[in-house]
């Protein structure tokens, strides 16, 4: 890891008993950077961020390694921490935002007591006092009216919006190093999805950490972030800058992504009907095909595609056109 790597990946799996769900997934994010994670429900982000934050359900297991260089040896792999050890680096080194706060904040408990709460859990105030009155300043950095007041209402008493910020303060309380964002804005109307979205870009610029953000709309993506990571099947299939990703992307499922986004906006009516979508669905953990795993689904697939690498990714080897002159590329670098 260089100095300004907060986050390498290195051939994470993830599995269960005799079913692959992740496959050999490798990138890193460095300080300051905001990186996208996308694709269909089934794709394996959020299996992804549980992984990397050492959330996985019970039963089951990963391999390969996770390195977060933020208060503690960059050369650590997180995978081989006990759950204890976990728990000293979530909610210090790295943070996560859910997509539903309700769930994500205690119904009995003020919020006010649950931003302090991480602050004193991790020591990172010297005394309840100094927690109390940085509660306020976070919730006033959130955008949230009278900050002293709303500290002690309970979650119930809060908007969904509300509750939302109080959940991205929590997460920012301890000026963490990685930031993993889950469809942090999915359940919130339009008007607040973007100023939920303007303070996480605003607390990782401030702080200077690395963005993790995973969501299904490219759109989100576009305004968040800097790179984006595609991913299908439990494997990143494509990797690079957003705008190049987006105006020129070399993989067939990308390809199908975009397309059925309407990202140009053609017409003025984003999300029209007319929008082409990708047949089929995404297959069930364990049922994806070999060789390129979206082939079953991709209207150009030929019987090559069968014993083509499952990935394509952006990098400096270039495999060569394909039969109708479309360039795929494996796999270079990470993910980088």
């Amino acid at each position: 890891m260089t100095d300004r790597t907060v986050l390498r990946v290195e051939n994470l799996s993830v599995g269960a008993r005799h079913t692959a769900l992740l496959h050999d997934v490798s990138f890193s994010i460095d300080k300051g950077e905001r990186v996208g994670l996308i694709g269909e429900s089934g794709s394996g982000k959020s299996l992804t961020a549980l992984a990397v934050m050492g959330l996985l359900p019970e039963g089951l297991t990963a391999g390969g390694a996770v390195r977060l260089a933020a208060r503690s040896p960059a050369t650590s792999n997180l995978l081989d921490r006990s759950e204890r050890e976990m728990a000293r680096v979530r909610g210090d080194g790295m943070s996560m935002v859910f997509q539903e706060p309700m769930t994500a904040l205690n119904p009995t408990m003020r919020v006010g007591d649950q931003v302090a709460e991480v602050m004193l859990l991790h020591r990172t105030q010297p005394s309840r006092a100094a927690a109390r009155r940085r509660v306020v300043e976070l919730l006033e950095q959130v955008d949230l009216p009278e900050p002293a007041s709303l500290a002690r209402s309970y979650p119930h008493e809060l908007s969904g919006g509300q509750r939302q910020r109080v959940v991205l303060a929590i997460a920012l309380a301890n000026d963490p190093a990685l930031l993993v964002c889950d469809e942090p804005t999915t359940a919130l109307d339009v008007t607040v999805q973007a100023t939920v979205l303007d303070l996480v870009v605003r607390g990782v610029e401030e702080r200077r950490s690395g963005l993790l953000f995973i969501t299904h709309d490219l759109g989100v993506v576009a305004t968040v972030c800097e790179r984006v990571l595609v991913m299908y099947g439990g494997r990143i299939v494509e990797a690079g800058p957003v705008q190049q990703v987006f105006t020129d992307p070399r993989h067939r499922y990308t390809e199908g992504l975009v397309a059925a986004s309407d990202l140009s906006g053609a017409d003025g009516r984003r999300g029209r009907a007319q929008l082409p979508t990708i047949p089929g669905s995404v297959p069930p953990a364990g049922r994806f095909p070999e060789g390129c795993v979206f082939r079953t689904r991709c209207g150009h697939a030929t019987e090559a595609c069968a014993t083509q690498p499952p990935w394509t990714v952006r990098g400096e080897h270039a495999a060569g056109p394909t039969a109708d002159g479309h360039a795929c590329f494996h796999p270079a670098g990470g993910g980088r």
